[in-house]
C-alpha cells in the first residue's frame, strides 16, 4: 500500500471531493524505519527531497552519552529499551526512537535524537 500524505479526497459523508490538481511526487511517503538494538551495525541511504541523502539508523549497538556533571561524551555499548513512551510495545522489540530510555553500562540514558531520521543514537545520561 502507497503512502500518501495529502488530504483525502472522501468526505466524512462519503461524498467525493473535487480534484483540484494532480497527485504531486512530493506527497509521497515512506514506510516508518524502526531501529533497533543488535550487535551487528546497519544503515541506509535514502534520497530525499532536492536531490539530498538521508542516512537511516536501521541497527545500532552503541550510544553517544553525554554526562552533565563531567561535560564530556562517551561512547557506550547499550544493552536493551527500559521505557519508551512512544510505544509500549517497542520496548519488547527493543527499537529506539527519540524519548526512549536505554539500559548501558553507565546507567539509564534517554535517547535525544532521532535515530531513524538523523543516522547516529545520542543520548544524556539520567541521574
Amino acid at each position: 500500500m502507497v503512502i500518501y500524505h495529502e488530504r483525502s479526497l472522501r468526505k466524512p459523508s462519503g461524498g467525493r471531493i473535487k480534484a483540484y490538481r494532480k497527485k504531486k511526487q512530493y506527497y509521497i511517503g515512506s514506510n516508518p524505519t524502526l531501529p533497533r538494538i543488535e550487535e551487528k551495525p546497519k544503515y541506509k541511504v535514502v534520497k530525499t527531497y532536492g536531490g539530498n541523502a538521508k542516512v537511516r539508523t536501521m541497527a545500532e549497538q552503541f550510544i553517544t552519552v553525554f554526562d552533565s556533571k563531567d561535560k564530556k561524551s562517551k561512547k557506550v555499548k547499550m544493552i536493551n529499551i527500559v521505557d519508551n513512551k512512544a510505544n509500549k510495545l517497542y520496548v519488547r522489540r527493543n527499537i529506539l526512537t527519540k524519548g526512549a530510555v536505554v539500559e548501558t553500562e553507565l546507567g539509564k540514558v534517554i535517547v535525544t535524537t532521532r535515530p531513524a531520521q538523523s543516522g547516529s543514537v545520542q543520548g544524556k545520561l539520567l541521574q
